[in-house]
């Protein structure tokens, strides 16, 4: 059996912007809060795709979709993930498992936290018994602490569609 492991860190500053919806893993959070980026700057689903690029060998997102492109502005993640889940199973894999860990003050996402799993279910076509999501602070400690950005830490293990030879 092919396993690949592959990892994906990811950062968005915080900012106040009723206007922009507040996305982590595909699920909106109703906040105040949103996140500034080129896409719809989901940290959990940017992260995510990184990781599931890097255990094959494919890059990053900022490769695929580059922030000096104004066609990706706004850019739905989902559609992120969805290419990169396509050149995951392109090379013969499949998704094991997956493990994110959010990182920041806020905002606090222990009541969503089902509710991403299961968005993240439905992104990924996996059961959410495979899928790990928790959030940790940084104890107020820079950037993050000072409530500045939210960081999201991916995980990945890959497994190959076929038997090895």
């Amino acid at each position: 059996m092919d396993l690949r492991i592959g990892n994906g860190l990811d950062f968005h500053r915080l900012k106040t912007d009723p206007s922009r919806p507040l996305l982590l893993g595909g699920y909106e959070i109703a906040s105040e809060l949103a996140l500034e980026g080129h896409s719809d700057a989901d940290v959990v689903l940017h992260a995510l795709a990184d990781a599931l690029l890097g255990a094959i060998g494919q890059g990053d997102i900022g490769q695929h979709f580059p922030d000096s492109d104004e066609s990706l502005k706004n850019l739905d993640s989902r559609k992120i993930v969805n290419f990169a889940l396509g050149l995951v199973r392109e090379h013969g894999f499949r998704i094991a498992n997956i493990d994110l860990t959010l990182v920041g003050e806020k905002p606090r996402v222990a009541v969503h936290r089902d509710a991403i799993r299961a968005s993240l279910a439905g992104i990924l076509g996996l059961d959410v018994t495979r899928i790990g999501f928790k959030a940790t602070t940084t104890e107020k400690m820079g950037a993050l602490g000072r409530s500045e950005g939210v960081a999201c830490l991916a995980t990945v293990l890959l497994v190959s569609l076929t038997p090895a030879e």
